[in-house]
This record gives C-alpha cells, structure tokens and sequence, in this order.
C-alpha cells in the first residue's frame, strides 16, 4: 500500500461529527414530541423497554452497515432472522441442555448464508439487491418446510433470561449484548484494518484492489457477519417472545436499512459508520412505539412510518452533502 492511499485512511474512517449532532438532535427532539403527546413516555421503565426493542433492530444493523459500506445491501436478513427464530425454539424446546446445539445451528444458518451471498455477488456478480431477495425467499421456502407451517417449541430459561430478565435488577442483559456489540463494531470500523477495508471498497474497488485490499474476502465477511447478526438477533427474539413465528422478522428488512441510511451511511457505500446507526435504530422503535400507543392503525401506521422516515432521511442527506 503506498503511502498516497494510507494517507486517505483516517478521512474514509471519519464520522463528520455535524450529522452524528444532527441524527441525535432529531432524537432528542422525537423524544420531546413523544413525551408531549404521551406523557411519561420518556420514564425509565417505559424507556428501557423502548432501548431493549432497539437492541434487536441494532444488531441486525450492524451487519446491514458492513454490507452497505461496501457499497452493496442485504435484504435476506428477515428471513434469516425468521429462519433461526424457529430453529431455535424448536432446537432449545424449553430446555437449557439444548441452547449450545440451538446456538450453534442458528449460527451456522446464519454463516452460510453470509457466505452464499458474499460468493455469488462477488464471484458470479450478481447484484446484491437480487442476490439477497432471492436468498431470502429460499430460506423462506426452507422455513415452511422445516416447520411444517406451525412453528413449534419455546425458548429456554437461559435465552428467556437474556431476553427479558435484568442484571442485578436494573439492567437487561439483551440491551449489554448490544453495547458490547456496538463497542467492538464502532472500534473495528474506526481502528480497525478490516475496518478500514470497508471503507475503501465502498469507496473505490478498483483503489482498493491495487492498494493490495482483498476485496473478495472483505465483501464475502461482510455478508458473514450481517448473516450472523441476523441469526443471532432471531434467537434473541425467541427469548424475548418466548416462542417462534413465522414472520418474525419481517419487520426488520427495511427498517434496518432505513436506520443504517437515517444514521448517515451513504446507500453508495464508503462513508458513515455504526455511532449514527444506533441513533437510526432508537428512533426507527421510538417512532414504531409511539404510533402504537396513539392506536394507529396498521395501515395508518405503515403509512405515516413511511413519510417520517423519507422526511428524516432527506434531511440527513441534504445536511451529508453539505458536510462532504
């Protein structure tokens, strides 16, 4: 790598600080507009809540700000979610002697289908906005059979504690899981040398091959690791729901690219990172949440969760552009 190039590293790896102030400032002020319209929204139970469903919408995020700093996006993460979901229940079936082989199935689930994305969209250039819809359509093929439609089991005290219980009473193991994550994920992509890889092939492929980047093995790994965030965030679920559906992770496909994009990663790959992505993934449930308490309808809902999300990242875009 010659010198030209290392030199370019740290201003790939910059978060500008302006739009991270300005993901968290349209936070603060949903927060305030949600304590208006329902007062006591903001107190820490109901808080808590809100940060421990946050947790789930961020772990798949992290994987979805990988893949789309490189440029590419996964829209398989549902069905994975899903998938592990009801291979957990079914695998742990209330017992604790069976969360290692549940993990680990789960895991596994997760892991090939990372790499079956990561090779077929660089090895056979497919392009990832097809490669992963059809990826997530056969896992969802492979969940009705597996299932057999009727999802079965339920999720085992140790899973049920992580997902619901608290650390000495007052902190929820789920929402630990994600600030460690986030902690490793926002080091890796800002000291990191993977990290700065992904930087570098989002932002220029054919730079990144003759700075001696591998750029197979870096787009393939960042499809693992969204696949194994997904995995992971649907046997968390099981925990949290105590048993498995077969939708149940429907929501989090484009929810968890509205929050990657809402946090400030360019939809184009090489500029953003995790730190607004966490802000993306609070504000994505804040909005979920206060809809739910108004009693929106689903359709009314859908719709207007639509709107504000088109609004917020126009406005992300617009302040990204200027701060370039």
């Amino acid at each position: 790598m010659n010198k030209e190039s290392s030199a370019k590293f740290p201003v790939l790896l910059q978060e500008k600080t302006k739009p991270i102030l300005l993901v968290y400032g349209i936070l603060i002020a949903i927060l305030i507009v949600a304590q208006i319209v329902s007062p006591g929204f903001i107190s820490y139970d109901h808080m808590e809540t809100v940060i421990r469903q946050s947790a789930f919408l961020g772990i798949v995020a992290i994987g979805q700000t990988f893949v789309i700093l490189t440029g590419g996006i996964d829209l398989s993460v549902a069905s994975v979610i899903s998938l592990s979901n009801i291979i957990a229940a079914q695998v742990m079936s209330g017992t604790d002697r069976n969360v290692g082989a549940a993990f680990a199935m789960v895991l596994l689930t997760g892991l090939l289908t990372g790499l079956a994305n990561g090779c077929c969209v660089y090895y056979l250039k497919i392009p990832p906005m097809v490669m992963t819809l059809a990826m997530g359509s056969v896992l969802e093929g492979i969940a009705l059979i597996y299932s057999k439609g009727a999802p079965k089991g339920n999720t085992a005290p140790f899973v049920k504690f992580l997902g619901t219980g608290r650390i000495g009473g007052f902190l929820s193991p789920l929402i630990l899981v994600w600030i460690i994550l986030s902690a490793l994920t926002i080091l890796v992509l800002k000291k990191g040398l993977f990290g700065r890889n992904t930087y570098l092939v989002g932002t220029n492929t054919l730079a990144s091959y003759y700075s001696g980047v591998n750029i197979a093995k870096q787009i393939v790994l960042v499809y693992v690791i969204s696949g194994l965030m997904s995995a992971l965030t649907g046997i968390l679920l099981v925990g949290y729901t105590n048993t498995s559906f077969i939708n149940a992770g429907d929501v989090y496909s484009m929810n968890s690219i509205a929050a990657v994009v809402m946090g400030g990663t360019s939809i184009m790959g090489g500029y953003g990172g995790y730190v607004g992505t966490i802000a993306g993934s609070i504000i994505m449930t804040v909005i979920i949440s206060l809809l739910t308490i108004l009693h929106m309808p689903v359709s009314g809902r859908d719709i207007i969760q639509g709107l504000i999300i088109i609004s917020l990242v126009l406005i992300y875009g617009r302040q990204m552009l200027k701060n370039r």
